[in-house]
């Protein structure tokens, strides 16, 4: 399926590509697909190609001088939406300790939706999650696919403070924050995996287009994985999406 993009100046080395304005897996489908299109191409000028919901920033390594070539270099590129090589996907399986330790705002969840917390625990980990895009910070997936019964507004005043690893529901979406920072969605629980690691020749392990799937784990498991992750022993489970 082919969507009508609209093309746009983004500063003097960048052009903003938009599809529909909606939270759509179709969409973000095509946007991937198109973002690998580009790559094959392997077009010099082209810096670094960035995804989110419904657009993709293509920079450039110098300005854009004539804006209407460039545009229709990658115009034929979309219309010709052809390619061989495409990229592979996983499923990443992810633990998490939903204890009260950290599961702060469980209890909050609970009474708001009036479902009880080992079952709030069994919706969000039975769900499969496409990771859209990662932003706000490095490592910090944006996933769809949360059961409509847990989706719950943002807090009105963020915590300053919000542990690694944590577990949290913002709106219609889930994430984990990969490190301590302020935020504002309601955390439910903390994973002990890494999610952005500067170590690592690909600091984070997941892309745009793979899945996600969390599994509880009891607080003893949990801080095992933990010493095995700071050992940098632990093996993430995964499989290959056919």
């Amino acid at each position: 399926m082919s969507y009508k993009l609209t093309y746009k100046s983004f500063g003097e080395r960048a052009i903003l590509v938009e599809w529909p304005a909606e939270i759509d897996e179709k969409i973000i489908k095509d946007i991937i697909s198109f973002k690998d299109l580009i790559k094959q191409n392997s077009i010099e000028q082209i810096l670094e190609l960035k995804t989110a919901y419904n657009s993709l920033l293509i920079i450039y390594n110098k300005c854009v001088k004539n804006l209407d070539n460039e545009i229709a270099v990658i115009e034929e590129i979309y219309s010709a939406n052809k390619t061989s090589n495409k990229p592979d996907f996983f499923l990443w399986r992810i633990p998490v300790c939903y204890d009260d330790e950290f599961g702060l705002d469980l209890e909050l969840i609970s009474q708001e939706k009036g479902i009880s917390k080992a079952e709030i625990i069994k919706r969000h980990s039975e769900a499969i999650y496409l990771v859209y895009f990662i932003g706000f910070l490095p490592g910090f997936l944006y996933l769809g696919g949360l059961d409509k019964s847990l989706e719950i507004s943002r807090k009105s005043s963020p915590r300053l403070h919000v542990e690694k690893g944590a577990v949290a529901i913002g709106g219609n979406q889930t994430g984990v924050y990969p490190n301590e920072s302020p935020g504002g969605w309601n955390i439910i629980g903390n994973s002990p995996i890494n999610f952005f690691d500067v170590s690592k020749e690909v600091p984070c392990f997941a892309k745009a287009g793979d899945r996600i799937q969390f599994y509880p784990v009891s607080l003893k498991t949990y801080r095992d994985i933990k010493t095995l992750v700071d050992a940098n022993v632990y093996q993430m489970e995964s499989e290959l999406l056919l």
